[in-house]
């Protein structure tokens, strides 16, 4: 079972982190995070199916905080390419897709790679607040 959304801001994407981290009973096989230019495109992969009330209840929370999305072709095959087993440094040379976080949800990640790159900006664009 998998969710494919798109978040607006790092602070939403924090938050969905989060709040997987913290829901032990959702037993993820991973999570991964893409910043785009528009903003963030998260993938959680569960290990195990979900009940039906448990299903709306995440796909309640996520529909809060962001849309389900359908991303390009070139997400897809980072997607498909990361879940395979390749290496996220291969990936994101072969799809030039900037690959924030693979694996378990690590808060850490995401801000570093926002203070990274609003320091190499200068300034804060949207999609990092």
């Amino acid at each position: 079972m998998e969710f494919l959304y798109h978040l607006a801001n790092a602070s939403l994407t924090l938050r969905v982190v989060e709040h997987l981290h913290g829901s032990p009973w959702l037993s993820l096989r991973f999570i991964t995070v893409i910043h785009q230019i528009d903003g963030w495109v998260v993938k959680v992969k569960l290990l195990h199916p979900l009940t039906e009330t448990e299903e709306g209840n995440l796909r309640a929370y996520l529909n809060e905080l962001g849309i389900p999305c359908e991303p390009d072709i070139r997400v897809r095959m980072a997607l498909w390419g990361l879940e395979t087993g390749q290496s996220p440094v291969d990936v994101m040379r072969r799809y030039q897709v900037a690959i924030v976080s693979h694996g378990q949800p690590d808060r850490t990640e995401i801000e570093e790679f926002r203070q990274q790159f609003v320091q190499g900006l200068g300034y804060c664009p949207e999609t990092l607040a």
